[in-house]
C-alpha cells in the first residue's frame, strides 16, 4: 500500500510524527505507579458485594455503569457548538429534520452565541414532553455575565433516533415561509 502525505515537512524514515504517543514502544510514556491500596479497597476488590438499588448513586445503574445522557443534554451541547462557531452548521445535518436545518443555518450565520474571550456553556436545561416521541426543551446559555435562552424541539423517528425539528433563540423571529 502506498500512502501519500500532503505535508511538505520531511521526516526521517522510521520516526514517529511529533506529539504522537505509542504505548507499544518502551520509554515513550512515563511509568505508571499503582495507587496505594488501603485495607478497604483490598476487601472490596476481593469480595464484591451487590449494591442495593435504593443506595445506588444517581446517574448510575445498579451495576455501576453510567446512564446514557438524555437527548436534551446532547442536543443542547450540539446546538451550542454550532451557534457559538465551534462547529460548522453541516455538522448537524443528520441530526435535524424539516425546517430545523434552515433555521439553524440562518441563526448560525449571525453568530448569536459567540462571545469574546469566554466560551459559552449550557447552564440549565428544562423540557416538556407533549406526547410520546416528542420533547420541547429550553436551555439557558451563559457566557460570562450574559445569559441567553435557546429553545428547541426534538422528535423521535421510526428508527428511534432523536432529531431536532425546530430551533429558536431569544429575539425577533424570522418570518415563516410556506414550503
Amino acid at each position: 500500500m502506498n500512502k501519500v502525505m500532503t505535508r511538505t515537512a520531511q521526516r526521517r524514515p522510521g520516526t514517529r510524527p511529533p506529539g504522537r504517543r505509542d504505548p507499544r514502544r518502551p520509554g515513550t510514556t512515563p511509568p505508571r505507579t499503582p495507587a496505594p491500596r488501603t485495607p478497604a479497597t483490598r476487601t472490596a476488590t476481593t469480595a464484591p458485594a451487590p449494591v442495593p438499588a435504593d443506595t445506588a448513586p444517581t446517574g448510575r445503574t445498579t451495576l455501576g455503569a453510567p446512564l446514557p445522557p438524555r437527548p436534551t443534554d446532547l442536543f443542547a451541547d450540539r446546538l451550542l457548538a454550532v451557534l457559538s462557531g465551534q462547529r460548522p452548521v453541516h455538522w448537524m445535518l443528520r441530526h435535524t429534520a424539516g425546517r430545523a436545518y434552515d433555521e439553524l443555518a440562518r441563526l448560525a450565520e449571525r453568530g448569536p452565541l459567540r462571545a469574546r474571550g469566554v466560551r459559552p456553556v449550557v447552564r440549565d436545561i428544562g423540557y416538556y414532553v407533549p406526547r410520546r416521541g416528542a420533547i420541547e426543551a429550553f436551555a439557558r446559555i451563559g457566557a460570562g455575565d450574559q445569559l441567553r435562552a435557546m429553545a428547541f424541539r426534538l422528535e423521535q423517528g421510526p428508527d428511534l433516533r432523536w432529531r431536532c425539528t425546530a430551533v429558536e433563540l431569544g429575539g425577533p423571529r424570522a418570518p415563516r415561509t410556506d414550503d
